[in-house]
């Protein structure tokens, strides 16, 4: 196995110490979810003779069985909607008219000022006409240094999320029933645990400091 390389301290501190208001801070990501939620290897215990038997088969779903783009923001008092990316993917242009115009800006006032809007780097959000974009409306943006480890609370909230999907006594079995499903779970997912989430942060940042960019217990 390849060790990862660690990055000198005072890089992490750039980064981290934004999160030390952890109560400005607005997270927002990309996650996408399948159906089948598994990597296709599974193991069925039979014995011998029962090789082909239908109870000792497990079916598999053609194609991997289809897959959702979502996009959510979370702060420790409100959340956005969960916004279900289709169509093909997400451009800059579409980044702005389907999520920051109707998701993000409106919750500004929400948030109060001086937030700061947490986006990683892919390359819908650093677009010039983006970046562009949050500049006129003010908008803050925490910089995000390349090949840093993702410390935005929402990719926990999308564990979560999957594993709240999963659990349902009738879990989807096409793409839309997910996109629903995920919806709803969203809606449903309680804020007390969003609030908590984002205020561990500086915990699990200064564990991160420490380490310097290594695993942490988090």
């Amino acid at each position: 196995m390849e060790a990862l390389e660690t990055i000198p301290r005072n890089r992490y501190r750039n980064k981290t110490s934004r999160y030390r208001s952890a109560e400005k801070n607005y997270g927002s990501d990309e996650s996408k979810f399948v159906l089948t939620g598994n990597d296709g290897h599974v193991r069925v215990w039979r014995r011998p003779g029962e090789r082909f038997m239908p109870n000792t088969v497990h079916k598999t779903v053609p194609f991997g069985g289809g897959s959702i783009m979502v996009w959510g923001g979370i702060t420790v008092n409100t959340r956005t909607d969960l916004v279900v990316i289709r169509n093909g993917g997400l451009t800059a242009r579409r980044y702005i008219d389907e999520i920051l115009k109707p998701q993000v800006i409106p919750r500004a006032n929400v948030i109060g000022q001086n937030f700061i809007f947490m986006q990683d780097n892919a390359r819908p959000h650093i677009a010039h006409i983006v970046t562009d974009y949050l500049d006129d409306q003010n908008i803050r943006k925490m910089y995000w240094p390349a090949c840093s480890p993702d410390m935005n609370p929402i990719e926990h909230v999308w564990d979560q999320l999957g594993k709240r999907v999963r659990r349902r006594p009738n879990p989807p079995i096409t793409t839309e029933q997910l996109a629903q499903a995920l919806v709803e779970e969203w809606d449903h997912f309680p804020q007390d645990a969003l609030r908590r989430l984002i205020r561990s942060m500086p915990r699990r940042c200064t564990a991160l400091v420490q380490a310097r960019g290594g695993h942490t217990r988090y």
